[in-house]
């Protein structure tokens, strides 16, 4: 098989349907578009969702919930996953090459859940108080 060769499934490219051609051509007089009204029309546009001048469904809903613009840059880290990192020294570059945080991760937090046993120490890396306090209790301690 060539690239040169490849064609379309055999009957999976119909013909273009020429409208406007007599009766006989099966879409003859009103060509599919039906009897009056704003499709019917030539330039007879009308917005997706547009319900006639009604108040469309999507605004009829209430607006729910939040979307945090700065979530996707935003990463937590609990103390057992620290242990995934190579090294006593624990930023933003090792854990994202320990796969702990994304790659697309600006700031990371470690939180308190899980437990640590090695001493590191945490370089541009946030903590919470808890954390902070766990990671001292291991022989770590917190750089800024």
């Amino acid at each position: 098989m060539r690239i040169n060769t490849i064609k379309p499934a055999p009957g999976s490219k119909r013909p273009r349907l020429r409208v406007g051609r007599g009766a006989s051509a099966g879409q003859g007089k009103t060509c599919g578009r039906g009897v009056k009204g704003q499709r019917a029309r030539k330039g007879g546009y009308h917005k997706v969702g547009f319900e006639g001048g009604q108040m469309p469904l999507q605004r009829r809903m209430p607006k729910v919930g939040f979307r945090s613009a700065i979530k996707a840059t935003r990463a937590e880290v609990r103390l057992d996953e620290l242990a995934k990192v190579q090294g006593d020294v624990v930023d933003l570059a090792a854990l994202k090459a320990a796969n702990v945080v994304p790659a697309h991760a600006e700031v990371a937090k470690v939180v308190l859940s899980g437990s640590i046993t090695r001493a590191v120490t945490l370089k541009g890396v946030g903590a919470t108080k808890g954390a902070k306090a766990a990671i001292e209790a291991a022989g770590g301690r917190l750089e800024a």
